[in-house]
């Protein structure tokens, strides 16, 4: 079988190499020829553990090609994805634009049948858009060539895409003709032997159930957090309460972990698209209105826990972060918590110096030279006034605490992630703030 997979940034990359993983001939396409030379070369853009060698691998085995020009591999294939971004406009909604290109990329280039699939987080009603720019170059080249169109939206956690798209807990289909149910489920067949179901629905709603299932995923991420902020006023403790409603099976535990906001590339802009997709059809959603209200707060949890403590003086202060990127085994630090902090502190006076295990350097494409950057996370801290975890990679999980209080000009501590034990801390002579502890 062969496909095309329009869009080589994140979702389109591991859709591209797990697909050629599976037997598939692949040809991913970008307009990004630097980005394609790299992949080339074998060398992936993004961190995302195991995808580079399965790119490499199967680029040798060629059933995984690069190319600039979306015409290289569409003749013969059965299937186009399009996998392109879908940025927020001003008003939140999701920006079609290169969606749309593709789309009428892909109406000048085909000259047989081929299925066309919305990969790409798409707001309801796009397929027919997609439908319409395709037709509207067809009927340009007088091309009497027939297309049907899909939506099947990705459920890919950063971190762990690989094993999320190799073995899937379920697989959205969105589809409006037999033909196009059977070359789907060819296509998916490999990744679905482990019993977990592919689901076919109208194209309507498969669009609309990728932000449903990240606006109820935020949800429960600013509800814990709230009840968090609510313990600790009360002198709860919020690890208790977590266990504790979190062992009713109607509730269960995921998702319910405190700390300081949601942030990456899916939930802040998916949030915002389905609230101006609810607005533009004259209706309100108003839990997921207060979603997001609640997660802009959380953000600030950490710098307004550090301005009290410091006396609602920051001047001078140099504050070490460990965690750049907005959750572990990612680069990613779009709408991270850890930059809302940074340009606080940096707004308030201090000075900041940081580590991550990833994403330094696309931190450093966003800050530049306005924070320092360190090797590891004990110079992080070296003479530092308070440390800040705001990401819970493996490596922080374990310091050595007696190592970190013979470095820190004082020995304070705000654990964005709740991941230490305050009672051993304490006992250290540490200060310690969490998130929603006594």
């Amino acid at each position: 079988m062969r496909i095309v997979v329009v869009g080589s940034g994140y979702v389109g990359l591991v859709t591209g190499a797990c697909f050629a993983e599976s037997g598939v001939n692949v040809t991913c396409v970008d307009v990004d020829s630097a980005k394609i030379q790299q992949l080339k070369q074998g060398k992936i853009p993004i961190y995302e553990p195991g995808l580079e060698v399965m790119v490499r691998v199967n680029s040798e085995k060629k059933r995984l090609t690069f190319s600039t020009d979306i015409s290289e591999g569409i003749d013969g294939a059965e299937v186009v994805f399009i996998a392109v971004g879908t940025p927020p406009g001003e008003d939140g909604s999701a920006d079609l634009k290169h969606v749309l290109n593709v789309a009428r990329d892909i109406g000048r280039v085909i000259t047989k049948h081929i299925v066309v699939v919305t990969k790409s987080t798409v707001p309801v009603g796009t397929a027919e858009k997609i439908r319409t720019a395709i037709q509207s170059e067809l009927d340009k080249r007088n091309a009497a060539v027939s297309f049907d169109m899909a939506s099947n939206p990705e459920f890919l956690k950063e971190g762990a895409a690989i094993d999320d798209f190799l073995k899937p807990e379920r697989i959205v289909i969105g589809t409006d003709k037999e033909g196009t149910k059977e070359i789907m489920t060819r296509l998916y067949m490999p990744f679905v032997l482990n019993n977990h179901p592919i689901l076919f629905m109208d194209i309507a709603s498969a669009e609309i159930t990728k932000y449903a299932a990240n606006a109820m995923l935020a949800t429960r991420i600013s509800f814990i957090n709230e009840i968090a902020n609510l313990c600790e006023i009360l002198g709860a403790d919020i690890n208790n309460v977590r266990k504790g409603i979190g062992s009713d099976s109607r509730i269960g535990s995921k998702f319910i972990y405190p700390g300081t906001g949601y942030g990456g590339s899916c939930f802040p802009k998916d949030v915002k698209a389905i609230l101006q997709t609810a607005r533009d059809n004259g209706y309100e959603l108003n839990v997921i209105r207060a979603v997001e209200k609640a997660n802009d707060y959380q953000k600030n949890v950490i710098f307004n826990k550090m301005n009290k403590f410091f006396g609602g003086d920051l001047r001078n202060r140099l504050i070490g972060i460990w965690g750049l990127s907005f959750k572990p085994k990612t680069d990613d630090i779009r709408e991270a918590s850890s930059l809302v902090l940074i340009e606080k502190l940096l707004g308030a006076g201090a000075r900041v110096k940081a580590y991550d295990p990833a994403a330094m350097e696309e931190t450093r494409k966003v800050l530049g030279d306005r924070i320092e950057y360190s090797n590891d996370p004990y110079e992080a801290v070296a003479d530092t006034d308070a440390v800040a975890l705001m990401t819970e990679w493996s490596e922080f999980h374990l310091p050595d605490f007696n190592r970190l209080a013979g470095m820190m000009k004082e020995k304070v501590i705000f654990d964005g992630r709740n991941i230490y034990d305050p009672a051993l801390l304490r006992s250290l002579g540490f200060i310690y703030f969490g998130i929603g502890r006594k």
